[in-house]
């Protein structure tokens, strides 16, 4: 072996019940290396680091640490930890109502003698040393979460880590928060780690990283130098087919029609989150999408038209008829859809299963004094998860069990199966892979050409420009401007929040 290999992963395999998660896989990482791990959801990316981390037993393989020969075992996340692995996920672990100081040292050491000046100051030198913007005395949650994840990778850095493994951990970033996080990647890659670096944007892993592994349905595609790899290849690797669908997106997409028939119409519509009065409409078959910064208000108004938030002021039209929306179900019942910014906590339950997530927005309007009979319900269930391709050991599997693409898909169905007239997608694609991504997107054009408004909110600009064909660009929760087809490019919608009021 190599000497600056610091782990080898060899013929790993893991099997669920009617799932074969992994199948023969190999991975390696080099000390000072920043890895990609990518492939779509379900590829087996998160399977193979729970491998790695002990948080699953892998049912055959080998893992060598540091270039030995020697395999070891790892049966428990503490025992990845004493071997120099350290894990910082996409959602903060840390508590965020203790100091910078008590999360960085929290677990280590015997609490009846510990000196917590001394712990302060060590916890100084080693944000001063990383060039993190924090103080140890200062409480977490005062953060912003790009420093709350440098701290945590502060901590695994204090514990020896060799290996660090950052899963998706720029998904809840700005651009400016996304460039501290790689300064510090770059500086602990020049200190000897070897990084694990998950993440679904793929302009982010040519910016930062070394190499790539590719995986696809359990199995290793291959391992690739950044410099060998463009991003069409990588992509066509990840999907296993040509990029036929995605070129063709634009293609399909429709024109701004003034003349179709409005749907929804809203005047000084204004809630309790700070949105300033607005006027809205939505045409049939349109696909509108709220663009900005983040913080611009995108989210908070189309809470507003769903009244997800308490709607504070103004005046709402459905096919032209005056009515009250006040509270999500009144929306529901006016044919209005949303598919919310947060599908954790305002998506999914995660303990029912998917059959029961799919019909539980029609279930509401039914009332639940007149439940699906389970014959019909299970039809339903059989009939979207067919038609959106959901991968799902069973409809009656919970649906936390789900990767995150399939558990959008399941949202996507739960509203499909009400017959939106009008329907609000905020971040659909969040977090999830490029072929999924396709596909909704696609399911977002047919329903454009089945008649339902659709409002398409995205951080990604380029995935809004793939569908939308008129977009409201938003600043300090203003509307400042509105830019439709031929006028949609990235140049103009910075040239809007730039030149807004």
């Amino acid at each position: 072996m190599e000497n600056n290999v610091v782990l080898t992963m060899r013929g790993i395999y893991k099997e669920f019940p009617g799932v074969k998660a992994l199948q023969n896989v190999d991975f390696t990482l080099c000390k000072s290396e920043i890895h990609a791990l990518m492939g779509e959801n379900g590829a087996g990316k998160s399977t193979l680091v729970k491998c790695l981390t002990g948080v699953y037993e892998k049912d055959a393989g080998e893992i060598c640490i540091d270039g030995k020969d020697g395999p070891v075992l790892i049966r428990s996340p503490q025992d990845a930890q004493n071997l120099g692995i350290s894990t910082v996920y996409q959602e903060i672990t840390l508590c965020p109502n203790l100091t910078v100081a008590e999360n960085m040292f929290i677990g280590r050491g015997n609490y009846k003698f510990i000196n917590w000046s001394a712990q302060e100051k060590k916890a100084d030198e080693i944000l001063e040393k990383l060039n993190i913007p924090a103080k140890a005395s200062q409480q977490l949650g005062t953060c912003s979460l790009a420093v709350q994840q440098m701290v945590a990778i502060a901590r695994a850095v204090d514990m020896d880590c060799k290996v660090l493994i950052l899963d998706e951990p720029t998904s809840s970033l700005d651009e400016r928060e996304v460039e501290l996080l790689f300064t510090l990647m770059r500086e602990l890659k020049a200190n000897g780690v070897g990084i694990i670096f998950i993440t679904h944007f793929l302009d982010q892993v040519y910016e930062v990283c070394d190499k790539i592994t590719v995986l696809r349905n359990g199995e290793l595609v291959g391992e690739y130098l950044i410099k060998d790899m463009p991003q069409v290849e990588l992509v066509s690797a990840m999907l296993g087919k040509a990029l036929d669908d995605i070129s063709k997106l634009k293609d399909e997409k429709g024109k701004f029609n003034e003349a179709s028939e409005t749907v929804y119409e809203a005047h000084d519509l204004s809630s309790a989150e700070g949105v300033k009065p607005f006027d809205f409409k939505i045409r049939k078959g349109e696909v509108n999408g709220f663009t900005g910064l983040l913080g611009s208000g995108r989210s908070e108004s189309v809470r507003a038209i769903f009244a997800a938030d308490r709607v504070t002021g103004g005046s709402v039209k459905v096919n032209g008829k005056d009515v009250k929306i006040s509270k999500p179900k009144d929306a529901m019942k006016n044919g209005i859809g949303y598919l919310p910014e947060d599908r954790k906590g305002d998506g999914i339950i995660a303990d029912l299963s998917v059959k029961d997530n799919i019909i539980l927005a029609q279930q509401v309007l039914k009332g639940f004094w007149s439940p699906f009979k389970k014959a019909e319900a299970e039809k339903i269930a059989d009939e979207y998860i067919k038609l959106l391709q959901i991968k799902t050991a069973s409809k009656e599997t919970p649906i936390k069990a789900l990767s995150g693409g399939n558990q959008q898909k399941v949202i996507l169905a739960r509203w499909l199966l009400t017959h939106p007239q009008y329907l609000i997608l905020d971040e659909p694609t969040r977090g999830i892979d490029v072929g999924t991504k396709t596909e909704i997107q696609k399911q977002v054009l047919k329903l454009s050409k089945d008649g339902v408004g659709i409002t398409f909110i995205s951080s990604e600009i380029q995935e809004m420009l793939n569908v939308c064909t008129r977009l409201v660009v938003m600043k300090d929760r203003n509307i400042v401007g509105e830019l439709r087809d031929d006028q949609l490019s990235q140049e103009n919608i910075m040239k809007t929040i730039a030149g807004g009021n």
